[in-house]
């Protein structure tokens, strides 16, 4: 995971999961991307034993670092935040090792490095708006011209950075795809603007199949057009619309064929725009407002695997 120290103890996901473990009588090990390494090819960790507390004031001990061989660990959860770039691929590699001994990683590696969360919805066509991949600024700027207001965004970002809304005559349109691009070099998604962002950016969870029925919708602030809440947005739980528990349906089995034990999809008015693997969050927000259980749910998943 990223720095325990770090996190927002009111609304930080992987800790409901620590605790939700803890709960179910698992012995936690703490780690960070730099603890991973491979020895003649055997996969091992720097680990940390951790303890977590539902405590704001105190949410954490750590013990002695010691470094074991991953595969005496019954699971691995990769909860590493984007960006994705070379050192969490090299991450991935070194969790793949371990699981080809015996090891349960989730989400499984491969299908971090497949699946794509910009691209990895462009599978779902039937539920996703107009949109296009390319690097090509000729193309990207025809596709503006057609939808005459679109969202560019990078590929490995999240929390809604480097995303930007442009309208057709835009005078800062080539600028914009110049640096999104590096001119040409680097390939980003379009994606057609939707106004139903003004009713929230809904974050719909899956957990080994099972969609929740609660999401959190992420609502723009008034001066921004990006919902994500790192970018101040306000969140509302609120039950799923027939349209957005047909779009989970649609991605559901495909997810538990890939080995992706925990998603997060975004979904604009009925639209799906993201499929969220590497560390999907909101869990703390749906839980506090419907008791929903979601870091149990996936630990009963996970401990159902390695019985």
């Amino acid at each position: 995971m990223d720095p325990i120290q770090s996190i927002n103890f009111y609304k930080d996901t992987t800790l409901s999961i620590l605790l939700a473990a803890q709960n179910q009588g698992f012995k936690l090990f703490y780690m960070e991307q730099k603890d991973l390494f491979l020895e003649n090819g055997a996969p091992f960790a720097e680990v940390r034993p951790l303890r977590v507390f539902d405590n704001p004031d105190c949410w954490y001990e750590l013990d002695n670092r010691s470094a074991v061989p991953l595969n005496e660990l019954n699971a691995v959860l990769m909860r590493k935040d984007p960006p994705f770039d070379s050192e969490y691929i090299y991450s991935t590699y070194i969790l793949e090792a371990a699981e080809k001994r015996g090891t349960l990683v989730v989400n499984k590696p491969q299908s971090l490095r497949d699946c794509n969360e910009k691209v990895f919805a462009t599978e779902f066509s039937q539920c996703t708006p107009p949109l296009m991949v390319s690097r090509s600024l000729k193309r990207l700027k025809a596709f503006l011209q057609e939808h005459q207001e679109v969202v560019y965004k990078p590929l490995d970002g999240m929390g809604g950075t480097s995303i930007f809304r442009v309208k057709s005559g835009d005078q800062n349109l080539n600028v914009i795809l110049e640096n999104l691009t590096q001119y040409g070099n680097e390939t980003i998604m379009a994606q057609k603007y939707l106004p139903e962002i003004s009713d929230g950016d809904k974050r719909v969870l899956i957990v080994d199949g099972e969609v929740i029925p609660f999401c959190l919708a992420r609502i723009p602030s008034a001066n921004d057009f990006r919902g994500n809440l790192a970018a101040g947005g306000q969140g509302e739980v609120r039950p799923l619309s027939d349209r957005d528990q047909w779009i989970a349906e649609q991605v559901a089995p495909v997810l538990v064929e890939r080995g992706l034990l925990f998603a997060g999809l975004d979904i604009i008015g009925d639209y799906l725009t993201e499929i969220n693997v590497t560390s999907p969050t909101c869990v703390q927000e749906i839980d506090n407002a419907q008791n929903t259980e979601i870091g149990d749910k996936l630990i009963a998943a996970i401990d159902r695997r390695l019985n």
